[in-house]
This record gives structure tokens, sequence and C-alpha cells, in this order.
């Protein structure tokens, strides 16, 4: 199974901390309270480029870049590469 199908087969299981949305919300400028929908939005994209290094995953999708542990599914954290779409 590759890396991409991997997530994308476990998009269900995506969670994160509360401190974790606030460091999200902050990163991105995101006005959307619920920001765990908004990552499975960007990750399921076709656009979404899915890499893992190690215990994580990164997926670049619109000049963004968030990051999941791949172990327990949680998004750590997301941040702008350039200008990020919301």
């Amino acid at each position: 199974m590759s890396v991409e199908n991997e997530l994308l087969k476990n998009l269900d299981k995506l969670h994160t901390t509360e401190l974790g949305i606030v460091r999200i919300k902050r990163n991105l400028s995101l006005d959307t309270d619920n920001v765990v929908e908004w990552c499975k939005d960007k990750i399921n994209s076709v656009n979404a480029i899915v890499t893992r290094n190690g215990k994580n995953w990164y997926i670049n999708i619109d000049n963004c870049r968030i990051t999941v542990n791949a172990y327990s599914y949680t998004i750590i954290t997301a941040h702008k590469e350039k200008k990020c779409q919301n």
C-alpha cells in the first residue's frame, strides 16, 4: 500500500489536540472552527502531495504543509509555505 493510500484510508482517525487547533488556526490564519475537517479536505484533494519521513506524514497542498503523526493520526501542525489559500 502506498503511503498516500495508507493515510487516505485512515482519514477518519485524523484528530488534533486543543493546542493543535489553536496553533494550526494561528499558523494558517484560518477562521474555521473545524480545523480537522479543513485538514481532511486538503489531504483528500487530488493536488495534495503526501510523503512520509520517519514517524510523520507531510502533506503539501495550496502552499501549506500539514504534519501528521503516522502512528496516532494526530495533526501536529501546519504552516504556510508562501501564501495558503483558505
